[in-house]
């Protein structure tokens, strides 16, 4: 009788023991998968703060290209102008020449 009971009791302990086990490999696989789900949360914030800055920083070069762009243009738009008149400086000077020459 008393080897019934050790027996029972040890059996009692055994699915003590697998119903632990089970429980711990439970709350670990669920804690597994709480840490993956805290790494992706974590690598998408940090992809999403790297594409905006990489976007802020393409904004702030874009900005700097249109200001060299606008002064290049004012530039030559100076150049055209000074060398228009220039053109129309000789052009009138040969005009009033050529009238001259023809009233003398």
């Amino acid at each position: 009788m008393e080897l019934i009971q050790k027996i029972k009791k040890t059996e009692s302990q055994a699915q003590e023991i697998v119903d632990r086990a089970h429980s711990e490999a439970a709350d670990m696989a669920e804690e597994g998968r709480k840490n993956r789900r805290e790494t992706l949360e974590q690598a998408q914030s940090e992809r999403k703060h790297k594409i905006e800055q990489a976007v802020k920083e393409a904004e702030e070069q874009a900005k700097k290209q249109i200001e060299q762009l606008k002064a290049q243009a004012e530039q030559n738009k100076a150049q055209l102008h000074e060398k228009a008149q220039q053109k129309m400086d000789s052009a009138v000077s040969k005009i009033v020449e050529h009238l001259y020459s023809k009233l003398d």
